[in-house]
């Protein structure tokens, strides 16, 4: 069995992972260019397109992409990771094991995740509504007699896109990332062609034109402005949410090599542009464009914008997983769409979910200037819970570093994170209300979740009971046994599943062969059928079975147990075996820790998780369910 995390296989295959992380990581980040310079420069509250305040704003542009990109997440953050996976709830993950002894320092770090995981679904809803959306406008520049068809148009481009999920993120990789290359390539010539025009552009550079836009003119006007100059950063946190689709190796070379420096081309030449035409302020980066090329370009910018979609979607994806793992939200079902890479998902309910609500958000706010006054607040949300999780608990921890090491890395980043919120917390009238709304919605459930899930765990504990003495005390009551196999699923070997304490009291008879079950999911692709089960005996006819399954495998406990052999001279009765499910009845009792009404609304969501039997892919005119009825509160 190869080993899926070695080095060689990282080299072998690093050219096309970087290809794939082209096409899907940095789509966000590479469509910026549509509407960044546009706002900054030529928004309502922008500053009079001077040379020194087009420098000035090219310059912050720059350097925040090199301070949050390159320094802050590629160079710092993306090292903490676990099994090479990214995101905030990998963060919180981390965290949790490195301090496993403060209970309070663990609820409170629970909670910071919460609010980065929900913020960060915020953004995959925005992205994709105003990246696909500006690259259609550009229809208006090119003929304004299409603008009617707009709305329709990015519509059915964003139900495509969503639409095609279930391929896997390798394959739309693989055919996003050529398409991705020419763009990245084409935006980068457009802007040497402009900068060669007008060289003195190159100023921008120099970062102190940045700190005199900041601090020459009026700070409440230029402090606005940091809101739209974000808009170039975007992108950051899916950026480390996706490095388990394509590995932190692909992505640090695809983003230095490649797509930094064009990105770097493009804005000074939108800069370049505006300092020969002001005029051109209100759309440079089509206005850019030869008019020979404008169609082609457009074709190509909404091309190229799905793909931003893409970014955010796959780290939806990611981000989903990880929520479930860590009991954030319901069990829902996940598909590996990659034999070699874990990290590469799809969740249908995700997808669509997300789908319904870019489609409203294009409907309601119709223009990519009225979405950019929505863009902005839940990204540094998610950025602030990135830096104090990374550098306040997991690169300290992690690395051994000392508090005055990690406090001197934090504070930097924090700040400027936190100017970064500011500006934006300033559109929350002009439309941040919507992603602010929808981010604490959704932390909202997730904690309601995850409240309830405490409330279950500690009812259910009150009522175990230890399986080797319960078995011992009933054994003696079973002269003889029916025909058959009773199988019964458990996480915990050492305690009696409820179905089989429930069997027990209500039926004298016990069958003939009984399973103790218990599924296991592995981080490898496949399990070799040698490797596949682990038989117990625990008592005369009692069995405790492990059943493998590896991550591109269909859990399939059926197919596995009608050729399990037990013992060397006992085989599993299968044709014959029933499943005894233990089915909780939870009642809403008057817990302290939480009003009824909202644990009517945890039990809801606890009957839309998917059910044991279809997950486990059992035969289900022989599953039988037991239920238990358990007081919550």
């Amino acid at each position: 069995m190869p080993d899926l995390h070695s080095e060689q296989k990282q080299k072998n295959s690093l050219f096309p992972l970087m290809v794939g992380a082209i096409g899907v990581v940095f789509g966000d980040i590479g469509t910026s260019p549509l509407y960044a310079i546009k706002e900054a420069l030529g928004s309502e509250h922008a500053p009079i397109p001077t040379h020194d305040n087009v420098l000035g704003v090219v310059s912050l542009i720059l350097w925040s992409a090199f301070i949050i990109l390159t320094l802050k997440y590629q160079f710092f953050i993306m090292r903490a990771s676990h099994q090479g996976e990214g995101g905030s709830l990998v963060l919180v993950e981390l965290a949790r094991k490195l301090t496993n002894n403060s209970p309070k320092l663990h609820r409170s770090i629970m909670f910071v995740g919460m609010i980065g995981v929900a913020f960060f679904f915020g953004d995959s809803v925005i992205t994709p509504a105003i990246s696909v959306l500006s690259a259609v406008e550009g229809l208006d520049v090119a003929m304004p007699a299409l603008k009617p068809y707009i709305i329709p148009i990015t519509i059915c481009v964003l139900v495509l896109l969503f639409f095609f999920q279930g391929m896997g993120t390798a394959k739309i990789g693989r055919l996003f990332g050529p398409i991705c290359i020419l763009w990245f390539l084409s935006i980068g010539l457009i802007g040497l062609k402009e900068i060669i025009r007008h060289p003195e552009i190159l100023g921008a550079l120099n970062p102190v034109y940045g700190i005199k836009f900041l601090i020459g003119g009026q700070f409440g006007k230029t402090f606005i402005i940091l809101g739209s100059v974000f808009l170039a950063v975007t992108g950051a946190e899916a950026l480390y949410a996706d490095m388990g689709h394509f590995g932190k190796r692909a992505i640090n070379w695809s983003w230095g090599a490649f797509v930094y420096p064009s990105l770097i081309f493009n804005y000074l030449g939108q800069g370049a542009l505006i300092l020969g035409d002001p005029g051109t302020v209100r759309n440079p980066f089509f206005l850019s464009v030869p008019e020979w090329g404008l169609f082609p370009m457009i074709a190509l910018a909404t091309a190229a914008t799905v793909i931003a979609s893409q970014a955010v979607i796959s780290g939806a994806f990611s981000a989903t997983k990880q929520a479930i793992q860590l009991g954030y939200l319901p069990r829902l079902r996940v598909v590996h769409t990659s034999p070699t890479e874990f990290g590469q998902i799809y969740v249908p309910t995700t997808n669509w979910l997300l789908l319904i609500a870019v489609v409203f958000l294009v409907i309601s706010f119709k223009s990519s200037d009225n979405l950019a006054a929505a863009y902005g607040i839940a990204v540094t949300i998610t950025m602030i819970a990135d830096t104090v999780l990374a550098f306040g608990i997991v690169l300290r921890l992690m690395f051994s570093w000392s508090w005055s090491k990690a406090v001197l890395l934090i504070i930097p980043f924090l700040t400027v994170d936190l100017v970064f919120f500011g500006s934006n917390f300033l559109k929350i009238p002009d439309g941040g209300w919507f992603t602010l709304a929808l981010g604490s919605s959704l932390l909202f459930f997730m904690s309601t979740w995850r409240k309830g899930q405490d409330l279950v765990r500690h009812a259910i504990h009150k009522q175990e009971i230890p399986l080797e003495p319960f078995l011992r005390q009933f054994e003696s009551a079973f002269p003889t046994r029916a025909q058959g196999t009773a199988v019964f699923m458990t996480q915990n070997f050492s305690v009696a599943p409820s179905a089989f304490v429930e069997l027990l009291r209500h039926n004298i008879t016990m069958y003939e062969q009984v399973i103790f079950l218990s599924v296991l999911n592995d981080d490898r692709p496949y399990i070799d059928d040698a490797n596949r089960v682990n038989v117990d005996v625990l008592f005369e006819k009692y069995y405790r079975v492990r059943i493998h399954f590896g991550f591109m495998e269909t859990v399939d406990v059926s197919k596995v147990l009608s050729h399990c052999r037990l013992t060397k001279d006992d085989i599993l009765d299968f044709e014959n075996a029933w499943f005894f499910m233990g089915k909780a009845i939870f009642v809403a009792g008057n817990p302290p820790e939480m009003a009824k009404w909202r644990l009517r609304l945890f039990l809801d969501m606890f009957r839309f998780a998917e059910s044991a039997t279809v997950y486990f892919n059992l035969p289900p005119v022989r599953v039988v369910d037991l239920g238990t009825r358990i007081v919550l509160g």
